[in-house]
C-alpha cells in the first residue's frame, strides 16, 4: 500500500503526494499569551517539528494568532500554524478574518462543532472559510468525542439485528463513518480534495492499526497518524511506536505526532524527537546525526560514558539548526559513545566518529576512530574528554560536509 498521491500544501510543507511524512507537533501554551506561545512555537519548530498546532478556542486566543504569525515570521521561522478548533470555531474563524488569514491550516473535530441540525451547518462554516481564503482542513476525529447520535444508532442497530460487534467495533466503525461523510460535507462546502487531511485517532495501538487499514483502503486523501493520548514517558513513546511503526511500514500516515503527556514544566519538545527517531528507525527520513550508546553493564561501572552519551547527544540537538542550515547531509552523520572494549572498538570503527571508553579495569585511555580508523587517544578528566571529543566532532562535520550555497543558507 502506498501513501496518499494527493498533495495538500499546508503552508509551505507539502503533506501526501508522494512528500515525505511530515513531523507535527502542539503547544501547551495559553494561546492568549502571545510571548509564550511564540517562544514555544520558535523550540518546537527548531527541533525539527515541521508543522505546529495551537488552541484557538477563546476570542482572546482568536486576537493573538495575527501576532504570534508575525512574531514567528519576524525570527525567520516559516513553521506552518494549525489552528485547532472545538464547538465555537465557526464562529471564531468568521468573527476573525485575521486569524482565519494567519493560520495554515484548520483543525476541525466533527464531533465537536454542534448537536442536531446545527452539526451540519457549523461544519460548513468552517470549510466555506477555509475554502474562501484557500486554507486546507484536517477532519480529525477521535474515539472520545464522537458524534453521539451515530453512536447510538449503529448500537441500536447491533442489537436489532444481532450483529455480535464489541462496543469497541462500533467506535472504530463509527470513526470512519464520520470520517468519510464529513470529508464528502466538506467537498460539497466547496473544498476541494487538495485541501483536506484525515485523521481517525484511538488511544489503544491495536485499533488504531485496524482503523487506519480500513480508513487507507477507503480514501485517497492524506492520513495524519497518531495516539490521541499516549500517555507519558516510556509508555507513550512505545504505545506509540508500536502501531505507528507497523502502519509507517505498510505505506500508511503522510503526517504524524506522538501526543506525549510531559511532566509538568517538562521539554515539550519530546514528542518531536520520538516522531524523528520514530521515522529515522524506519529508514524512511533522516533528522539529525545518529548516537549509539551502549546500555552498560557489570563492565562499566562507571558512569562516564553515560555522561558523555547523553552529552553528545545535547550538543548534537542543540547544533543541528545551524548545522542543517549550512552543511549538505549531516543528518546522516553516526555518532558513537562505547562504555568498554567488548564492543567499543567494533561500534566505534563502525561509526563516522566514535569513541571506546575504558570499562572496569581496562587501562584509562579512550580510543577515537574517524570512518573506521583510529584517528587519536584521548585521556584526563571527563570535562576535558567531552570538550576534546566535541572539537572532533565539530572539526569533522566542518570538514566532510558540503558548505551549502548562499542562497540556500539565507534564513
Amino acid at each position: 500500500m502506498n501513501r496518499s498521491t494527493i498533495g495538500v500544501q499546508v503552508g509551505n510543507i507539502q503533506v501526501g503526494g508522494g512528500a515525505p511524512v511530515v513531523v507535527q507537533s502542539m503547544s501547551n501554551t495559553d494561546t492568549a499569551d502571545i510571548e509564550s506561545t511564540t517562544n514555544q512555537c520558535l523550540e518546537l519548530a527548531r527541533a525539527g517539528s515541521e508543522l505546529v498546532r495551537i488552541t484557538v478556542n477563546v476570542e482572546e486566543a482568536a486576537q493573538a494568532v495575527p501576532e504570534i504569525k508575525r512574531r514567528l515570521l519576524a525570527e525567520g521561522c516559516e513553521v506552518p500554524l494549525i489552528g485547532d478548533f472545538h464547538y465555537n470555531g465557526h464562529v471564531l474563524l468568521s468573527r476573525f478574518p485575521d486569524c482565519a488569514m494567519a493560520l495554515d491550516k484548520y483543525r476541525i473535530n466533527p464531533g465537536n462543532v454542534g448537536a442536531g441540525s446545527r452539526r451540519d451547518e457549523n461544519f460548513a462554516t468552517i470549510c466555506e472559510v477555509a475554502a474562501k481564503h484557500s486554507k486546507p482542513v484536517r477532519i480529525g476525529v477521535n474515539a472520545g468525542s464522537l458524534n453521539q447520535e451515530l453512536v447510538v444508532a449503529k448500537m441500536q442497530e447491533n442489537t436489532d439485528h444481532d450483529l455480535g460487534k464489541t462496543s469497541e467495533e462500533i467506535v472504530n466503525d463509527c470513526m470512519l463513518i464520520s470520517a468519510l461523510e464529513s470529508t464528502a460535507m466538506a467537498l460539497d462546502s466547496g473544498l476541494t480534495e487538495e485541501q483536506i487531511i484525515i485523521s481517525c485517532k484511538v488511544s489503544r495501538p491495536r485499533d488504531l492499526i485496524e482503523v487506519y487499514r480500513r480508513l487507507a483502503t477507503a480514501t485517497r486523501q492524506p492520513l495524519h497518524l497518531g495516539l490521541t493520548e499516549a500517555g507519558m514517558g516510556i509508555k507513550g513513546v512505545v504505545w506509540s511506536a508500536s502501531a505507528m511503526g507497523i502502519l509507517l511500514d505498510e505505506g500508511i500516515g503522510d503526517t504524524i505526532r506522538i501526543s506525549l503527556t510531559p511532566r509538568p514544566g517538562g521539554d515539550r519538545r519530546e514528542e518531536v524527537y520520538a516522531c524523528m527517531e520514530l521515522l529515522q528507525a524506519l529508514g524512511l527520513r533522516s533528522f539529525a546525526p545518529s548516537i549509539t550508546a551502549c546500555p552498560g553493564c557489570g563492565r562499566t561501572t562507571s558512569t562516564t560514558f553515560q555522561e558523555l552519551a547523553e552529552r553528545v547527544q545535547d550538543y548534537v540537538r542543540e547544533s543541528m539548526p545551524e548545522w542543517k542550515r549550512l552543511y549538505e547531509g549531516v543528518e546522516e552523520m553516526t555518532v558513537a559513545v562505547m562504555g568498554c572494549v567488548v564492543n567499543g572498538p567494533g561500534e566505534s570503527k563502525s561509526a563516522n566518529i566514535g569513541i571506546s571508553l575504558p570499562g572496569t579495569g581496562e587501562e584509562p585511555h579512550c580510543p577515537v576512530y574517524v570512518d573506521g580508523q583510529q584517528f587519536t587517544t584521548l585521556r584526563g578528566t571527563y570535562g576535558e574528554l567531552a570538550e576534546a571529543f566535541r572539537k572532533i566532532i565539530d572539526d569533522y562535520v566542518a570538514t566532510t560536509y558540503s558548505q551549502k550555497e548562499p542562497a540556500q543558507v539565507s534564513r
